[in-house]
């Protein structure tokens, strides 16, 4: 009988796969020994492997050439990454190598590019996309970017009177987008999307306030769904909406040259993930071309924002079961040394499910467990993998250490969580270093930071003068 773990993970999925295989009874995460990482750093410990950031990017851009070349389709691609799913330094500097461009989402943002245009890694060819409400600081950050002669900054107008604001303080002419308010899934608790300007607005729209005005160019419509590019009926019908809008808008507008479908990619939250990315780029290439070559206009340039496809698979956590607590007769909680809910807080806040594996002890049998958090909050768990409905672990021992890692966790955890700030229960932030790859290709790591202290805590709290 097949009772060790690795007989469970090779009869439940196909294994090993591209990320993850196995070596000396523990899991190797691209080629990375994880447990030299425990040995190394200790846990409760937080990583980011920089170079598939620049994978997923390349693995995006190759998609879309093969659908532009398949389908002969005359307009340009775009690769934004988005801030906002993980603003670190490393991340930026790492994307930023593929030729990319930068979608922003608030004032703050726009200090980051400024940065990173002072340090060379952005440049004046470098699109810097503005979404998001915009108030006060945000509108005077655009518009000294764009002043300082930034031309490739767009912002994207979110509401009626962002564009008197803009106007005002920008100097001479400049490139505007607009954002669509498109229609949210059925199961949303609101029909339509609070950011953005309707679907039936946006001609009257740029007829009354931008037609005439020689101020400003609109280059980009932008689109935008909540639930991500996926291949659904929702999804197909808001994408055919919105090129109804842009081929009404072209027709009155010459300077409209580019589409930006927003959204983003799904990103791999189990061993038994399949999405035919190459796909819904085809499809998504060709219904654009077809819709425009139907009402005679060019073909838009087509941008993209992807955050957590960007950072999302870069990321991972490893924690060690600290202790085994059998609550009744069925459920025996492995208690973790850290905090699902201050370490990855989707899975507390949106039941979001990341992969998760053991690292070590592969040929141990193994049990059906839940997982908790050391916070003394009834919500800090973790009780099942995506396609599983259930979590299985080798068997606890007390005198054999288990560690587990939660992979695909690069994007928004650090910032929802609040890094270096106050954690829940005041539970650290976790160790966090850096993967690369040398020239030879060699793995190498840096710390990052260091787990927070109490003493940090107490500075924020206010007990240090």
């Amino acid at each position: 009988m097949k009772t060790k773990y690795i007989d469970l993970i090779d009869q439940t999925y196909y294994f090993p796969q591209e990320e993850f295989n196995l070596k000396n009874n523990s899991l190797q995460f691209h080629g990375i020994d994880l447990m030299k990482l425990v040995e190394e750093y200790g846990t409760p410990l937080k990583f980011t492997y920089l170079p598939q950031i620049s994978n997923n990017i390349q693995k995006a851009k190759r998609w879309f050439a093969n659908a532009i070349e398949k389908h002969n389709y005359k307009g340009q691609y775009h690769y934004c990454y988005c801030t906002k799913s993980s603003h670190f330094e490393h991340v930026l500097t790492e994307a930023l190598q593929n030729d990319i461009h930068i979608e922003t989402s608030s004032a703050f943002d726009i200090d980051i590019v400024n940065k990173l245009i002072s340090q060379g890694k952005l440049s004046k060819d470098n699109y810097v996309i503005c979404n998001g409400f915009k108030r006060d600081k945000y509108i005077q950050n655009i518009a000294k970017l764009i002043n300082s002669s930034h031309k490739k900054c767009i912002p994207i107008i979110d509401n009626y009177e962002e564009l008197g604001l803009l106007t005002e303080v920008i100097n001479g002419k400049f490139n505007i987008g607009i954002r669509i308010a498109s229609e949210e899934e059925p199961k949303f608790e609101f029909y339509t999307s609070r950011l953005g300007i309707g679907y039936k607005n946006i001609v009257p729209f740029y007829n009354r306030e931008i037609k005439d005005n020689e101020q400003i160019s609109l280059k980009m419509l932008h689109f935008f769904i909540n639930t991500g590019i996926r291949d659904t009926a929702y999804y197909w019908n808001e994408l055919l909406k919105c090129l109804k809008v842009y081929i009404q808008l072209k027709k009155v507008c010459p300077s409209l040259d580019s589409l930006n479908i927003g959204g983003g990619f799904p990103i791999k939250n189990s061993l038994a993930f399949n999405y035919d990315y190459q796909y819904m780029i085809d499809e998504i290439i060709n219904q654009i071309k077809l819709a425009c070559e139907e009402a005679d206009v060019p073909t838009p340039n087509i941008f993209t924002e992807f955050g957590s496809f960007t950072v999302g698979e870069s990321g991972g956590a490893i924690y060690q079961v600290l202790y085994q607590k059998q609550q009744n007769d069925r459920e025996k909680w492995n208690m973790i040394n850290s905090s699902f809910i201050t370490t990855l807080p989707d899975s507390w806040a949106i039941s979001k499910r990341f992969i998760q594996l053991a690292v070590n002890r592969w040929n141990d049998e193994y049990e059906r467990v839940l997982l908790g958090g050391l916070t003394c909050d009834s919500d800090d768990y973790y009780n099942s993998e995506q396609h599983v409905n259930a979590i299985y672990l080798p068997k606890f021992n007390k005198s054999k250490p288990l560690y587990i890692g939660f992979f695909n966790t690069g994007a928004y955890q650090e910032t929802i969580g609040g890094f270096g700030g106050l954690q829940h229960c005041l539970i650290p932030q976790p160790k966090h270093i850096l993967i690369n790859k040398d020239a030879d290709g060699n793995i190498t790591t840096k710390l990052f930071a260091e787990q927070q202290t109490a003493d940090d805590f107490l500075k924020i709290l206010g007990y240090h003068e």
